[in-house]
């Protein structure tokens, strides 16, 4: 909250303005200063006149199939969403939106489709980023687009070897006439995401801009570390050609962004004369990534002069079963019930992108870090005398009094007050107009609570939108897609690939339209190793548990083989984390299950359930068939049982359609059917809360859906056990059963033994709770220190809160992939 000295002046006008009693007023953050010892005192002076870089704008990163999912909303919440992002005056209030160039091979969270995937053949209609950026642009017509390539097809590459061809100048130019034809204005483009440079490459690029009438789009370089600045500056002809400098993560990949250290090279790029870009930035939850966030709007400028910043993601509108899932300014991963959620991060970026633009321009001496712990910017306008400064008081211990005196130009005209606070979940502490002061000879002053963004200005106009979500909700079953109502060439609701290129298309050999997965080469990845193409999931991750999954599926030849999923439990570009049905058009066929393993080659491990050989034939249509029924898996083709088995390691989860690598498999009449009770309580409405946390590994990601996003004890040092994780379900449930997943991939503690069960719980305490104050032990017990799920289970009860308490883990701390809760009878 914030008290602003001189109540006399400010407590009556206030009431006035904001339309409340007198007496409310220290409801929205306004109070008189304490008789106690008076906060320490920080003097700001605001002086127009002094030097400052130009501010660029604040944005965000639509890449990786980070937006994937929002493409399948229902039209009115779709638009609810973009409003949040792009609506001036109204929520994020985006100022730039960059994008991916798609190519057909998995960039984080999935594959987006490439424009040109042969030499000449061109679809300008493919994939989803042109509609995003038109909506972007609908909304504000002002907001600056940038884009940039993860990958690009076969042929773009030399073969597959590297980006950096004239193929893929000419690749990337036909995509700025695809912009053209969507009648958007690229402002700026990038090279190739975190790759080694080529700066000869760039200066062909330029050239060729400039030749192609494409001369106003702005260069960027290199989209990765600073090592771009010495770059440029030995060579004259790169420099010349880039117009911006690019910089990934300044302030550190996922961290809590309290320095942004400038190292050498940043201060050369300083030198260069050029915009300093945090091109891709963030990564963190759009719930509780606010504090981070608030801190590198400030202090990548404070401390690094960075101009502008670019969030990844977007939104987080990808499924949960995917990495970094809740990653984003929203999040928006279920089309199927229309729900969304805003959080803290939306408001913190609007309390910089509602009251400055553009064109501002910093005010260094104006700029700083407070003395007891924050930072704040001030920006002007070039055109009238408004200002705008942003404090943020994340690292705040205690009060501060900040002291401003205004001159140089500027306005000294009423001071309007708008207030975050971070440190609170309720909507109503967040974004809101708390004062309106007027200046005494130039000055005024504030004190400040800590955990906040406030925002002074002398702009007026900005809003706090009101659109509320429908009811989130899990995707009910039976769930049926023929693709008929599919258009050819495109992707089918709900359908999330992996990587390659799953879409409808005519079908072979019967009537129709099937999916077929289009791709036939490995494209050129953004990361070392293969990316080929092979695999699409859908449904809900975090409520499917009994059902039967099936598809038709074809086997043109000889080499061909298909698989259907299910329980699909974690995902990245080459593992599918659940069970699986393959079948080969021999007749050879398998019933697995699989799972991440970085000690293999692979970085993945196979469990054989049942194999063998059925007849089949090459060039025909064949059913597939997995069926899960509690612990009970059954795999059939063609109506004929194959094997009935039972396992353990995977409760619930989305399904999933592979072919071979490259292979132009097809499938048809996918549907999925219960065949139990969905007894697993939905996560959705869930919150935890931890005895012990590390940075970015907080309780809530144990109650997120994602396998891939854990908890983990504080282990830098070590926080000694016993530590527990207490979940609230939001309402009493009658639970009986809790089921605990360990991670399946590797902790590195830097000195760690190596062992990717490292924070597997071995002896826990189950105790529960209707009030979150008195917890009665439900269970106790030893598991076994290894990947396999566990699950404890205790007498039906009516509990709200469920505690689940690591008395031991393997190398002395505890992790959690994921807490389940099942409903008794």
């Amino acid at each position: 909250m914030i008290r602003l000295t001189r109540l006399t002046s400010i407590i009556a006008p206030l009431a006035a303005t904001l339309g409340i009693l007198t007496t409310c007023a220290a409801a929205v953050g306004v109070t008189a200063p304490s008789a106690d010892a008076a906060p320490p005192v920080q003097k700001i002076t605001v002086d127009g006149s002094q030097p400052g870089r130009t501010f660029d704008g604040f944005g965000a990163l639509s890449a990786g199939a980070s937006s994937r999912l929002l493409l399948d909303y229902p039209p009115a919440q779709r638009d609810q969403i973009l409003d949040y992002l792009f609506k001036p005056d109204y929520g994020a209030n985006l100022q730039i939106l960059k994008v991916e160039i798609g190519g057909d091979t998995n960039s984080t969270d999935g594959a987006e489709p490439s424009h040109e995937r042969e030499p000449g053949a061109v679809d300008c209609n493919r994939g989803y980023e042109w509609s995003l950026m038109e909506q972007a642009k609908q909304r504000n017509p002002h907001i600056a687009l940038s884009a940039l390539e993860w990958g690009v097809p076969n042929w773009v590459g030399a073969g597959g070897t590297t980006p950096w061809t004239d193929q893929n100048i000419s690749y990337l130019l036909d995509w700025l006439g695809c912009a053209s034809q969507h009648h958007l204005k690229i402002n700026y483009l990038g090279g190739w995401n975190e790759h080694k440079l080529n700066a000869d490459w760039f200066v062909k690029f330029r050239q060729a801009l400039d030749s192609h009438g494409y001369g106003d789009v702005q260069l960027v370089a290199g989209d990765n570390g600073w090592e771009v600045a010495p770059a440029m500056e030995k060579d004259p002809a790169f420099n010349a050609a880039v117009s911006v400098v690019g910089v990934h993560y300044p302030c550190g990949w996922l961290s809590d962004a309290k320095t942004c250290p400038a190292p050498p090279d940043a201060l050369e790029a300083q030198k260069l004369g050029k915009p300093l870009s945090a091109g891709e930035d963030g990564s963190q939850q759009y719930d509780n990534g606010s504090f981070a966030l608030a801190r590198q709007l400030n202090r990548q400028y404070v401390q690094e002069k960075m101009t502008s910043a670019i969030n990844w993601s977007l939104i987080s509108s990808w499924y949960s079963t995917l990495p970094y899932s809740g990653a984003g300014l929203m999040l928006a991963d279920q089309p199927w019930s229309g729900g969304y959620k805003t959080a803290k991060s939306i408001w913190t970026v609007a309390q910089t992108t509602q009251f400055a633009q553009p064109g501002w321009r910093y005010i260094d001496s104006a700029s700083g870090m407070l003395a007891s712990g924050g930072s704040y910017v001030t920006l002007r306008s070039p055109h009238t005398g408004d200002y705008s400064t942003v404090v943020e008081t994340t690292d705040a211990t205690e009060s501060q009094t900040a002291r401003f005196t205004v001159g140089g130009g500027l306005s000294t005209g009423t001071v309007h007050v708008w207030a975050t606070d971070l440190r609170s979940d309720n909507p109503a502490r967040q974004f809101q107009h708390v004062a309106d002061v007027d200046p005494h000879n130039g000055a005024f002053s504030a004190t400040l609570e800590p955990g906040f963004v406030y925002t002074s200005s002398t702009t007026t106009g900005q809003h706090k939108g009101t659109a509320t979500t429908p009811a989130r909700a899990p995707q009910p079953v039976p769930f049926t897609q023929n693709f008929e109502h599919t258009a050819q060439g495109a992707a089918p609701t709900g359908f999330s690939d992996l990587n390659g290129a799953f879409q409808a298309e005519p079908c072979t050999g019967r009537k129709g339209t099937c999916l077929r997965q289009v791709v036939t080469q490995q494209p050129v990845p953004w990361y070392d190793g293969d990316s080929f193409p092979w695999a699409t999931v859908f449904g809900d991750p975090q409520s499917w548990r009994n059902y039967t999954v099936r598809a038709d599926a074809l086997l043109k030849g000889a080499g061909d083989d298909a698989e259907v999923l299910g329980r699909i439990g974690a995902l990245n570009n080459s593992v599918a984390s659940g069970y699986h049905l393959k079948i080969t058009a021999s007749g050879q066929w398998t019933l697995f299950s699989e799972g991440f393993d970085p000690n293999s080659s692979r970085g993945v491990t196979d469990k054989n359930l049942a194999s063998g050989t059925t007849a089949i034939g090459t060039g025909s249509w064949h059913r597939l068939s997995l069926s899960f029924h509690g612990s009970r898996i059954t795999a059939s083709v063609d109506g004929r049982q194959l094997a009935a088995v039972t396992d353990t390691s995977y409760v619930l989860g989305q399904a999933g359609l592979v072919v071979g690598p490259t292979q132009t498999g097809q499938f048809d009449n996918v549907s999925v059917t219960p065949t139990g009770p969905q007894d697993i309580l939905p996560q959705d409405e869930m919150t935890a809360t931890a005895t012990s946390q590390h940075i970015s590994f907080e309780a809530a990601n144990a109650v997120d859906g994602s396998t891939g996003n854990t908890w983990e004890s504080e282990f830098q040092p070590k926080a000694a056990l016993p530590q527990s994780v207490t979940i609230d379900m939001g309402a009493v449930h009658k639970v009986g059963r809790l089921l605990y997943e360990p991670p399946q991939s590797v902790i590195d503690l830097g000195s760690n033994s190596g062992n990717w069960a490292d924070g597997t719980i071995t002896d826990y305490t189950v105790s529960t709770s209707s009030d979150g104050q008195h917890f009665n032990t439900a269970a106790q017990g030893a598991w076994s220190p290894d990947d396999s799920l566990k699950t404890a289970t205790f007498p039906a009860r009516d509990a709200r809160y469920v505690r689940l308490q690591a008395n031991a883990g393997t190398n002395g701390f505890a992790t959690a992939a994921e807490i389940y809760l099942a409903q008794a009878d």
